[in-house]
């Protein structure tokens, strides 16, 4: 939509996420985002933290993905995480009556930072949407939960379902076969 403020912010969890099944069946987690700046310091040599900004994130599971129950089966306390999503701003009335406005982070992207951790990724079908697109038979997927687990080095991504043979990034470095014709000359005009 127009006019949304969209952010990206990279943090750790303050708490595991707090997941919630609303009155009409909806389901909602909650989670915040500690986002704290690190400065060098010339004087003493060394890095020092500056104000860290706890920033309110919510994301909600809709027709076409799990991404609430997602990121309560797979996120928890002290995760270092990059949260994309659009600022919002509720008000609300508390149990004696005052009026409070709150500023949050809608969630609408979320994984976690693999600078100092490991990931195993696990594509899930949910409703209508099943995770990978497949041009020529539409999506497809292996119903499997996410799976994060930190580790101190490296990174190792493993996504549940292959591309299709036809998938031009699938194909080995040597083998261009599956870029069909393309990239010969008469595709970027002759040396002549």
């Amino acid at each position: 939509m127009a006019g949304e403020t969209v952010i990206t912010v990279v943090g750790n969890l303050t708490a595991d996420p707090e997941l919630r099944t609303t009155s009409n069946g909806s389901k909602v987690v909650n989670f915040t985002i500690a986002s704290t700046p690190r400065t060098y310091n010339r004087n003493s040599g060394q890095f020092e933290d500056g104000d860290a900004l706890f920033l309110r994130c919510s994301c909600w599971d809709s027709q076409y993905t799990t991404m609430a129950s997602n990121i309560a089966q797979s996120l928890t306390k002290g995760m270092r995480v990059i949260a994309q999503g659009n600022l919002t701003q509720r008000s609300y009335q508390t149990q004696s009556g005052e009026s409070r406005t709150v500023v949050e982070l809608r969630v609408t992207e979320i994984g976690p930072s693999l600078s100092r951790a490991t990931a195993s990724v696990n594509r899930i079908q949910s409703g209508n949407y099943s995770g990978g697109y497949n041009r020529n038979s539409g999506y497809q997927s292996n119903n499997t939960a996410p799976n994060y687990s930190n580790g101190a080095t490296g990174m190792n991504a493993q996504v549940g379902t292959s591309a299709p043979s036809t998938d031009p990034w699938n194909a080995s470095d040597s083998d261009a076969s599956s870029f069909g014709s393309f990239g010969g000359n008469d595709d970027f005009g002759s040396f002549e």
